[in-house]
């Protein structure tokens, strides 16, 4: 069955971890064998895998912060340097798009062309991975630092930008995050408005509670919340509350499940040494808990946020790669969801959404 992630730090591992994300995943594990580090000779993603997997189409990341005593791979001293971080994850896609091994989905009548053909590649049983077309991938921003003022949004959009969660963890220069009481600035309400304007997905992820009520108060345009779990499950303010999902469920949002063990079970940590309490089945669990609030299949859906500062050590324990997403269907069927509840949530409730969002070519 074909999978919509809705989000994947691409682009942050392929430069910041310098993995090619051409190469198997097991190529990229044997060259990181001896290197330290969250998640290294750990990972779980790349192309290869992702096909194999049936990922029609990812969210692929932006990511960059202006913090000049954080972490190396990840903050930067100023919004310049945030800026041409964020814009050299932005053209590293466009790389790949040029070269042929991705294809950039920026309007509806790209995302439909394309959802066509691995729906053909999808029903030709047997075919072979080798002749799998290539994975979309839509550019998502996760964290608004490197748009240097909310006047910059359109030139994103223009670039190819498509999803701007302005929020990531702690405070930054426009809103308050996860971990903080904070809401919007006036360059925040700012950006909201630009953003609007511009025709962006506003991607709630990572907003604090303030901040999120104000969102969904203040935005209008489309909103989704691309990878995220049940606070009625984990307690953690990184969490969607029943009321949150509500609000969204109200919107006809969509949110994504994300595969973080700490996000999965509670309690856990970085530091404990087995994550078996976690399972692609745990990740069933979050998705049964926002349909059974809505009473439907039409608002659950993954964002797995795989390598994403961490790999295998910090996933379900019954996950190797990205193509094991596809085990989330058999979880699913356990719980007594039928073939179209399942279609939903692995591709449909994306494609949904994202086209009614993106673009047409006239416009």
């Amino acid at each position: 069955m074909l999978i919509i992630d809705a989000h994947l730090d691409l682009a942050w591992n392929a430069l910041q971890f310098n993995r090619d994300l051409l190469q198997s995943v097991y190529t990229l594990r044997t060259r990181e064998a001896r290197l330290e580090g969250a998640g290294r000779g750990q990972n779980t993603v790349s192309f290869p895998e992702l096909r194999r997997g049936r990922v029609a189409l990812a969210f692929g990341t932006v990511l960059a912060r202006v913090n000049a005593f954080g972490s190396p791979e990840i903050d930067y001293g100023s919004p310049a340097q945030a800026f041409a971080a964020a814009r050299g994850h932005l053209m590293y896609y466009h790389a790949l798009a040029q070269q042929g091994h991705i294809r950039l989905i920026t309007k509806r009548e790209e995302l439909d062309a394309h959802m066509r053909e691995w729906e053909l590649f999808d029903e030709s049983t047997g075919a072979l991975t080798s002749i799998a077309p290539p994975t979309g991938v839509m550019i998502s921003m996760e964290c608004a630092d490197p748009i240097l003022n909310p006047s910059q949004v359109r030139d994103w959009f223009d670039a190819g930008l498509r999803v701007i969660g302005p929020a990531h963890y702690g405070n930054n220069r426009y809103v308050g995050g996860t971990g903080t009481e904070n809401g919007f600035n006036d360059a925040g309400i700012d950006l909201l408005r630009a953003m609007e304007d511009a025709g962006m997905i506003l991607d709630v992820t990572h907003l604090s509670d303030e901040a999120f009520w104000e969102a969904m108060t203040l935005y209008d345009g489309a909103i989704i919340a691309s990878h995220h779990n049940c606070r009625a499950l984990v307690p953690h303010q990184r969490q969607l509350s029943d009321e949150q999902i509500r609000a969204l469920i109200q919107r006809d949002a969509v949110i994504g499940a994300a595969f973080d063990v700490w996000m999965l079970i509670p309690e856990w940590s970085f530091r404990q040494v087995s994550n078996r309490a976690a399972s692609i089945a745990t990740v069933a669990e979050h998705i049964d808990h926002v349909c059974q609030i809505a009473g439907d299949s039409l608002h659950a859906a993954i964002g797995s946020d795989l390598d994403g500062g961490f790999g295998r050590e910090a996933s379900p324990y019954d996950l190797d790669t990205i193509a094991d997403i596809q085990k989330i269907a058999d979880a699913l069927a356990e719980r007594d969801f039928d073939e179209d509840d399942i279609a939903n949530v692995m591709h449909k409730n994306w494609l949904r959404v994202l086209r009614r969002a993106l673009p047409t070519e006239e416009e």
